[in-house]
């Protein structure tokens, strides 16, 4: 069930940006949302581990906001591997990454209080 809560948070992050940043952020609809949301979510689990592993001297030695560029790096990847989903620069999928990593803390927390309540 979170799995699916976060892959529609994220999909829906995606759209929101686009239609914000419309010359810096393109998804060109809701399924290319939908796709890069699971290519992401794929990159996530096998990647990003090694990746994070292999910098940990680094993200060590920034306080962990070395995290930021590793998520960005995933979602540059997951740019290349969907079409209809591109960022302007790096400087973008930083942003992005910033921005759904606070949208999914906050959803995700309140989804796990509110699971636990019940």
């Amino acid at each position: 069930m979170r799995f699916f809560a976060r892959l529609a948070i994220t999909m829906l992050v995606f759209l929101v940006l686009s239609a914000l940043f419309q010359d810096q952020f393109r998804v060109d609809n809701w399924l290319t949302a939908l796709g890069a949301a699971l290519v992401l979510a794929v990159l996530n689990t096998i990647i990003k581990p090694i990746l994070t592993i292999l910098t940990l001297p680094l993200t060590f030695l920034t306080f962990g906001l070395f995290t930021i560029v590793i998520n960005a790096l995933m979602l540059e990847l997951t740019a290349d591997l969907v079409g209809g989903f591109d960022f302007l620069n790096f400087g973008w999928a930083m942003l992005t990454a910033i921005i759904l990593s606070l949208v999914n803390t906050m959803l995700t927390t309140d989804l796990r209080v509110n699971v636990e309540r019940k």
